[in-house]
């Protein structure tokens, strides 16, 4: 490529058959001057831990010369398009189908498009680093588009590199937008597909969101935010992006309390990752290999120190009261420990393996894996206690976070190593922390009520005396059949052989009733270790398993004040729920 040659890079998105879910991408590249050039397209989308393989829903790919002329191409591995130039200018032209509804993958139709930009827009192999444009054609009755990328003229909108470009989602159609200030800084609503919320209400929580995160980190880096939110007739979930987010909501969630409160829950851990995982990152987290895993240990410090937050801010808010957010606090506990799973996986290979595991559940997750969302969750709340209880009150979790953030994204500008997150933990709280950083790669728990009683609360199981029988299984009612859809490891039945997928016809010689209270029944009026005859269908054959009864091992735990603190404890509990 000669010095004189800037090459560019400019996209436009049509949509002539919306309705068959589709998007047309036509790619101008200018000024390249190799005998060919390799498009590719990203095969995960970051913050999104799977290989996705976007390329599969790429068709109708031709390229052409600026008069029109065809030129040769050829597609040379999964996600790769070699295209022959005799000159400087090229035309690519291809279709995306898109019709997965979620917040990290396109989803066209005639009322509106999603465009997830990993899915969607090929790059030139080698040039990440250039600048690009993308023009958007509205269809007639669309009128709206929503990005966090900067417009540069009417519906064209400019990204420096592809790292940006790939990190900002473009919402097309009639959705209901709104805007308003927090933390100084201009935030843009969009909603897409109706609901029973209230604009003002909504912009007011998100304003003490911001405000209350801002003033954890120090600084907000923003010059201006964007939330897409989705709302489904059932739905949830979120993707954080450099300047904006993507959000998934129950239409008509927003006047119930509950599920009103886990929304805002939403709001506040993806905003949290504007600083926690899009600035201070881990070292393989940006910038990103597209076209493989790029793996980590340290998801548990990125996902479930944002899951400690979320709720925590919500709390701080005061949109939640004490107890609902010890509830919420405890539901992370009895998300692991009601899963088999945490005695196998430890939390630093649930996040390396995130890209096997994660989004691949199956069956036999549960007794195999946990999620570094909820594990890291506890080890957050642990350091956090920790610190609060070794430096009475003067430290806290907060301060590591602001200190990393300044340090690593500000000052130096680059990912951070584990070491050097746990050195400069340890030095900015002045508390040694290795117990909890060393529990990371173990199946071994802490002892957590070490953290809580110095606080003046406890982690207690309320199952812990009760004497439940069970066989281990979970059952489903499809059309009037009962089928087993989990067999817990090391159970009754896991030892007896009973499997997912078998059809419980009946027990004990009483044909199973479309309830499942045959079960019920037997299980209730049974005692440790009577079998009961489990009559099955499995692939079409018929059989009988006797499964003796066993104990449940299955949690209820809590998080509550204890009784008879003292007064440093109480003091210490006061900083730690201060708000």
């Amino acid at each position: 490529m000669s010095k004189q040659t800037t090459p560019t890079i400019s996209y436009t998105l049509s949509f002539t058959e919306p309705q068959a879910h589709y998007v047309e991408v036509s790619l101008s590249l200018q000024g390249f001057e190799a005998d060919f050039i390799d498009l590719k397209m990203p095969v995960w989308t970051p913050g999104s831990y799977l290989v996705r393989e976007f390329a599969r829903h790429v068709e109708s790919f031709s390229a052409e010369q600026d008069n029109g002329k065809l030129l040769q191409q050829e597609k040379i591995s999964k996600n790769t398009w070699r295209v022959y130039h005799q000159q400087k200018d090229t035309i690519v032209r291809y279709r995306v189908y898109g019709f997965e509804t979620s917040v990290r993958t396109n989803f066209i139709d005639d009322t509106h498009a999603f465009i997830s930009p990993a899915g969607t827009f090929l790059f030139v192999d080698g040039h990440l680093d250039l600048p690009c444009t993308v023009q958007v054609e509205l269809p007639e009755n669309w009128s709206t588009i929503s990005t966090g990328l900067p417009e540069i003229e009417q519906h064209r909108y400019e990204a420096e590199n592809f790292d940006i470009l790939f990190d900002s989602p473009i919402e097309i159609g009639n959705q209901d937008v709104w805007s308003f200030e927090a933390a100084g800084i201009p935030h843009e609503f969009a909603m897409v597909g109706g609901g029973n919320y209230n604009k003002d209400q909504l912009a007011a929580d998100i304003q003490k969101i911001v405000a209350e995160e801002t003033r954890i980190w120090g600084s907000n880096p923003n010059d201006r935010y964007v939330f897409i939110t989705h709302n489904y007739q059932q739905g949830a979930g979120g993707l954080e992006h450099l300047n904006s987010t993507v959000l998934g909501a129950s239409r008509n969630g927003y006047t119930q309390t509950a599920s009103y409160n886990n929304f805002l829950s939403l709001v506040a851990h993806e905003y949290f990752h504007l600083w926690h995982v899009k600035r201070l990152r881990p070292a393989p987290l940006g910038p990103f290999d597209y076209e493989n895993e790029n793996y980590t240990a340290l998801l548990w410090i990125m996902e479930g120190f944002t899951s400690y937050y979320d709720n925590l801010i919500t709390y701080r808010c005061a949109f939640r009261d004490e107890a609902d957010y010890l509830q919420m606090l405890a539901q992370e506990f009895n998300l692991v420990y009601n899963r088999p799973g945490y005695e196998i996986q430890s939390v630093g290979q649930s996040s390396f393996d995130t890209w096997i595991k994660q989004y691949r559940p199956d069956e036999n997750s549960a007794n195999t894996s946990i999620s570094y969302y909820n594990k890291g969750a506890m080890l957050a709340v642990a350091m956090d206690l920790k610190i609060i209880a070794e430096t009475s009150g003067e430290k806290r979790l907060d301060d590591v976070l602001k200190a990393a953030y300044n340090h690593f994204y500000l000052k130096e500008q680059r990912g951070f190593e584990e070491k050097e997150f746990q050195d400069l933990a340890e030095e900015v709280s002045g508390v040694d922390l290795s117990e909890i950083f060393e529990a990371v790669y173990t199946t071994e728990e802490l002892d957590y009520n070490s953290y809580f009683n110095r606080v003046g609360y406890e982690l207690i199981d309320q199952l812990a005396d009760n004497k439940t029988l069970s066989l281990g299984i979970r059952t489903v009612n499809n059309d009037t059949r009962i089928y087993i859809k989990g067999v817990d490891r090391n159970s009754t039945a896991w030892k007896a052989g009973l499997n997912v997928n078998d059809e419980i016809l009946g027990i004990n010689g009483v044909r199973m009733d479309p309830a499942g209270r045959e079960l019920e029944i037997a299980i209730q009026q049974g005692s440790l270790g009577q079998s009961i005859d489990v009559l099955i269908a499995r692939d079409g054959i018929i059989r009988t398993i006797s499964t003796p009864l066993g104990y449940s091992d299955k949690k209820s735990l809590v998080v509550q004040r204890r009784e008879n603190t003292s007064d440093l404890e109480q003091k210490l509990g006061r900083i730690w729920l201060k708000r």
